[in-house]
């Protein structure tokens, strides 16, 4: 294995801790000390321990091992590791958070008093985030993520809708246990918010920019983009259907963080230069991500 590869894999596993720190801080702080369900396996272990008191960490850990057992076969020992090892410190980290916060007559502390909406707010985000941050390094808290993986192996399907409403009757439950709309409202809540972060997080570490330029220096822009910020250049050919001159058109597909960089680049080789910027999501290959196993 090269130094780059064990560097990317330090990488990928740093994010996926910090992740699940995030996750589980959202979860175990700001969720079950304010009896809120969210959807997933870690609502499921949540209705458990509401209604029987059940350590919630225990059954998340439980229910996952077994699905993991009927995926091992479909998944691959791989997908199957990694998972189990995620599940793991997720469940150790739940119960250490929850020992934290917990006071002296054995409940758990509410740490923004009672500001249940402040509570599903901060829940929300950090699920989000730390979601995001583990999905990036190509890992798993498992739960309905192992349903959707084996199925969508050998089936071409879309699981969204299913999955949307799994996770709408387990966030429902908890009315059967409380009474109570108030927090199915609010358990709603936060299944949205940390959809919306999920995404916005994916979508802005994901995102690149494509330049499509043409111009007469076409061979000075092209020689300062891979000189000065290190990124290829792809050169074809096009003609103009007015004017029927032949042209040189540039491709260039970089971060959004260079956008203006390069665009600075381009003014100062040819300020004349025609140009097109358009933003797009997931580039994978050399210089950019790597597609996830």
């Amino acid at each position: 294995m090269e130094k780059k590869d064990i560097l990317g894999l330090i990488r990928d596993y740093g994010f996926m801790l910090f992740g699940i720190v995030l996750f589980v801080i959202g979860y175990s702080c700001f969720m079950l000390p304010y009896e809120i369900t969210s959807g997933g396996m870690g609502g499921v272990a949540a209705i458990i321990f509401y209604a029987t008191g059940f350590p919630a960490q225990y059954s998340y850990f439980i229910i996952n091992v077994l699905l993991l057992t009927i995926a091992f076969k479909i998944m691959g020992w791989r997908y199957t590791a990694r998972t189990l090892v995620a599940n793991m410190v997720i469940a150790f980290g739940m119960g250490v958070a929850q020992e934290v916060i917990r006071a002296d007559d054995g409940t758990l502390t509410k740490l923004v008093g009672d500001e249940l909406f402040m509570a599903c707010v901060i829940a929300g985000l950090f699920e989000g985030v730390g979601l995001a941050f583990v999905f990036q390094a190509g890992g798993s808290t498992g739960g309905t993520d192992i349903i959707a993986s084996c199925v969508n192996k050998y089936r071409d399907i879309q699981l969204g809708r299913v999955m949307i409403l799994l996770d709408l009757f387990i966030v429902a439950s908890n009315y059967f246990i409380f009474g109570n709309l108030e927090r199915v409202v609010v358990g709603y809540m936060v299944m949205f918010i940390s959809m919306m972060v999920l995404d916005y997080v994916l979508n802005m570490a994901n995102q690149s920019v494509q330049f499509t330029i043409i111009s007469e220096h076409y061979e000075e822009i092209a020689d300062a983009v891979n000189r000065h910020m290190d990124r290829g250049v792809t050169v074809l050919n096009g003609s103009g259907w007015y004017s029927k001159e032949e042209r040189r058109v540039l491709l260039i597909l970089a971060k959004k963080r260079e956008k203006q960089r390069i665009m600075q680049l381009i003014r100062y080789k040819d300020p004349n230069a025609f140009l097109s910027v358009s933003n797009v999501e997931g580039v994978f290959g050399e210089g950019f991500d790597k597609i996830k196993k």
